[in-house]
């Protein structure tokens, strides 16, 4: 069966689940949205009450509705948010490694009866060893399953360094790299701002003190299990962490942004998958970037590679 471009299936109508679909809604990305949650009536409830905002001017007339994997068959893309979630007062993802292994082969299984050709994107945790245990364990196109990984974290720290300096966070360029956890590391050695380079960037924008990038990586990673034990989840950043993606394979943008994906010799690895800076397109990740990384970028590395593998051992 073709794909049916601009097909999205959630799976998953929890709170990020959720998050997701009214995300995609209000940026007006996709016409045709098919929710499959194991509680069908949860489902049903998230699908008509975002369904009644398609009246309003800013959202377009999207069809959505509750449906089942065999909508998987001819899916564009599919975003998968099953299982549990990080609580208040347990900030590890890998907690939760053995229960989703568990939930998501579940759902593994069932959308490859139907297809190889979507495009998977994973969000359930912990996102790296899920994208690569499956991928493998299902034979999955390598190019068309992967997570949403760093890229939330690398807003977040774009967010951080802008205001350091106070310009638009969008005007950051800098990426958060590897595990989405504990690991995460930053490539100091490519961060700028129009150019400026991290370590002239206090000098240049008149700060009364140089950054403190190792206070800056930690509140980076400490901001996310920071807002679950404010609101007892996360949500928002995420959803339009999801849409970014989203938006890239829609529009076949050729952008680059750093997803969770299996590495291929990348670094001289291929038997994990982590966040390296990614060209989306309509097909999925075009391609790979290996930044040039100082001394200091390939020890993090190292780090972070050595303790997903770790992890992978245990399953």
């Amino acid at each position: 069966m073709s794909i049916s471009k601009g097909k999205l299936v959630i799976v998953g109508a929890g709170k990020v689940g959720d998050a997701v679909l009214n995300s995609v809604l209000q940026m007006n990305l996709l016409d045709d949205i098919v929710v499959v949650n194991r509680n069908k009536d949860k489902a049903l409830g998230e699908v008509l009450d975002a369904s009644h905002t398609t009246a309003f001017a800013y959202s377009s007339n999207a069809s959505i509705r509750v449906g089942d994997y065999s909508d998987c068959a001819d899916a564009h893309m599919i975003v998968i948010t099953a299982g549990p979630s990080i609580q208040p007062g347990n900030h590890d993802r890998n907690t939760l490694l053995l229960q989703n292994i568990e939930v998501c082969d579940s759902v593994m299984a069932s959308i490859t009866r139907y297809t190889k050709e979507a495009i998977i994107i994973i969000i359930s945790n912990p996102l790296d060893i899920l994208t690569y245990h499956f991928q493998k364990k299902y034979d999955y196109p390598v190019n068309r399953i992967f997570g949403t990984g760093t890229l939330l974290d690398t807003a977040r720290f774009n967010k951080m360094l802008g205001d350091l300096c106070h310009v638009d966070a969008k005007n950051v360029v800098g990426f958060v790299l590897g595990e989405h956890g504990a690991t995460s590391f930053i490539p100091w050695n490519t961060v700028n701002i129009v150019g400026v380079p991290f370590n002239e960037l206090a000098s240049k924008f008149g700060l009364a003190k140089p950054i403190d990038k190792d206070q800056l990586l930690r509140d980076t990673k400490i901001v996310g299990p920071h807002i679950v034990d404010l609101k007892g989840y996360t949500s928002s950043g995420v959803s339009l962490a999801a849409c970014r993606i989203i938006g890239a394979i829609v529009r076949n943008e050729h952008c680059i942004v750093p997803v969770s994906t299996v590495m291929r010799g990348q670094y001289g690895c291929d038997d994990v998958a982590m966040s390296l800076p990614c060209v989306l397109s309509e097909n999925g990740i075009d391609r790979v970037l290996e930044l040039p990384l100082d001394d200091e970028g390939m020890r993090d590395f190292r780090i972070s590679h050595d303790h997903l593998r770790e992890l992978l051992n245990q399953i």
